[in-house]
């Protein structure tokens, strides 16, 4: 069994961001995503702080402190690309003007239940930033994360344990070893990486899972 690196988990996302779509990716891994867009689809790539077409990042020694995302990572302005106060920032979120978002994430509930901004530990800073207009604005929100916690839990859980970004908010889950839909009976798996069966990805997963691959369920 190989797991997926963050960056191959970056490109399986893109893989499915079609031709026209406005994405916002989140802080952290999410960024990747930018980075594994195909140059031959146009996708407008959104950031909170008040940015439209933003493009992959620049090369080393080519960064402009004037443009970065929401994650204060230098990013490139893709022709046509736009700048615009943060409050319409916000109410493309909160509009329902984004086809995508794509979160990293504590926990992901069977029912969709999103849990990404606090884990609820001491020491613990809260910073839930833009995920919840974010989780309930756009018109689909996909996971991107590792499944298991560094202690070996999984983030696929019952119920969430900590506090709630968002209500039934996510439609699909990319891990490092699988592939996830959301759906109102539970996890249904997508894609499997190689040399892991079914069998012990439900071990791992410790929540139901049904196996549908989207070969079979196309």
């Amino acid at each position: 069994m190989k797991k997926l690196t963050r960056d191959e988990m970056a490109k399986r996302v893109a893989a499915d961001i079609p031709e026209g779509a406005y994405v916002n990716l989140g802080i952290g891994v999410p960024t990747l995503v930018a980075n594994h867009l195909a140059a031959d689809r146009e996708i407008f790539l959104h950031s909170e702080n008040g940015l439209l077409g933003m493009g992959p990042a620049p090369e080393k020694g080519c960064e402009d402190d004037e443009l970065i995302n929401a994650g204060k990572q230098h990013v490139t302005l893709l022709t046509g690309g736009a700048f615009f106060h943060h409050a319409d920032s916000f109410a493309m979120m909160r509009g329902g003007h984004l086809d995508f978002c794509v979160l990293g994430a504590f926990q992901v509930s069977a029912k969709g239940d999103l849990a990404n901004w606090h884990t609820g530990a001491p020491d613990a800073i809260p910073a839930v930033g833009g995920a919840m207009d974010l989780a309930i604005g756009a018109k689909q929100v996909y996971v991107m994360m590792e499944l298991l916690t560094k202690q070996g839990e999984s983030k696929l859980v019952a119920e969430c344990s900590y506090p709630v970004t968002g209500v039934q908010c996510v439609d699909r889950v990319y891990t490092d070893l699988a592939v996830f839909d959301v759906t109102p009976n539970g996890f249904v798996v997508r894609e499997i990486v190689d040399g892991l069966s079914f069998e012990e990805l439900q071990k791992l997963a410790n929540v139901p899972l049904q196996y549908a691959p989207v070969s079979e369920a196309a």
